[in-house]
């Protein structure tokens, strides 16, 4: 797993954990759905595309990443700026935040800038980690996205 997946598991997991329930009533719908086809083995495989179907919808939906890293920061009990340091967003999630990590986040994002330049590559990796949320299905505040 990569730097930015346990970034990303460690915010929308927290999401994902927020909604167990929601995400078990779905499950009972697809069993039942089996069950009355059966007879006719041709009417198996129409059954998996309605459920991959439903499975994107939950997965679909967006995680406003503002909540989540403010509770994680107040649980970490510092002072972090998440919004605009790199560095503090990987401490509120309990993540090592060392130069190296932040290299390896880098190349994994395709920063190709001096790694060297630690202040120019960071805001780089904010900017680009904020992108790449929301491309991921986060709700990221205008602001963040610039």
């Amino acid at each position: 797993m990569g730097i930015f997946d346990k970034i990303k598991h460690a915010i929308f997991g927290e999401a994902k954990a927020a909604e167990p329930a929601a995400a078990s009533a779905p499950k009972a719908e697809p069993v039942q759905a089996p069950v009355s086809p059966s007879p006719a083995p041709s009417q198996a495989p129409t059954a998996s595309p309605a459920q991959s179907k439903a499975a994107p919808t939950p997965a679909a939906a967006t995680v406003d990443i503002v909540p989540i890293l403010d509770a994680a920061v107040k649980k970490s009990g510092q002072k972090l700026d998440w919004r605009h340091s790199i560095v503090d967003l990987m401490k509120a999630v309990g993540m090592d935040a060392s130069l190296a990590e932040r290299k390896e986040l880098a190349a994994e994002l395709g920063y190709t800038g001096d790694t060297n330049d630690s202040a120019k590559m960071n805001m780089w990796l904010h900017k680009a980690l904020m992108k790449r949320l929301s491309e991921n299905g986060g709700k990221v505040p205008a602001d963040l996205l610039d």
